[in-house]
């Protein structure tokens, strides 16, 4: 990926080189930061006109007087994540910045029942935390409007989705037969409802039966005065 860097002052970039993970935060991009994500991608060579479209899929990494000096997308499409459009207006920031990144992807994975992550990231912090080559069986499982761009892929499993499909198969089998039980045991207690209610009918009719038979015979039994 083609990178370019913001020059700074001496000044600047001796703050940045200080940085840690104590004296910056991560937070979720918002539309008063169009202005200095616009400049940052831009120093990236990076589609600033496209990615303002997609503005509530970025992180920003603020310094403590309030400016951005790093970004990074995180785009979800079903199980899977991409990483894309890292930046940073001094590099120096960067490891820094991304310790935070990740531990807020994490979450933002977590969240969304993630399986897979993917980038075209290349920087080796990266690998160290897990992505690896994609292989061909894994391309695979690439979501198709990511498969348009040629260039290498990294990824990183977030959890077993072979154990998870199956286990997710597995509940829903499940489910399904506990429908049909229910269904079941609906169907005969309306059944048996029914049948209550033709019993008790015919009792119900047979009583009165039995009562206007014993009436009229007890009318036809008094003596005549």
């Amino acid at each position: 990926m083609i990178t370019a860097v913001l020059t700074f002052g001496r000044g600047r970039a001796s703050l940045l080189a200080g940085m840690n993970p104590s004296t910056i935060r991560i937070r979720r991009a918002t539309t008063d930061d169009f202005q200095s994500l616009r400049l940052l991608w831009n120093s990236m060579r990076l589609p600033a006109g496209d990615l303002e479209k997609r503005l509530t899929e970025f992180q920003v990494v603020e310094a403590a007087d309030g400016q951005i000096v790093g970004a990074i997308g995180v785009q979800i499409i079903g199980r899977h994540a991409l990483l894309h459009s890292e930046g940073y207006t001094d590099f120096a920031v960067a490891d820094a910045a991304r310790q935070l990144f990740w531990e807020r992807i994490q979450t933002i994975t977590a969240h969304h029942g993630v399986f897979r992550l993917w980038t075209q990231e290349n920087s080796p912090f990266w690998v160290r935390w897990g992505f690896q080559p994609a292989a061909a069986g894994q391309l695979e499982r690439l979501p198709a409007d990511w498969k348009r761009s040629g260039e290498k892929w990294l990824t990183i499993q977030l959890k077993d989705e072979e154990a998870i499909a199956a286990l997710e198969k597995e509940l829903e089998t499940f489910r399904e037969s506990e429908k049909k039980r229910t269904a079941e045991t609906l169907d005969q207690a309306r059944t048996m409802t029914t049948t209550i209610t033709i019993i008790a009918f015919i009792l119900g009719t047979v009583l009165i039966g039995i009562a206007i038979f014993l009436f009229v015979r007890r009318g036809l039994s008094l003596p005549l005065r």
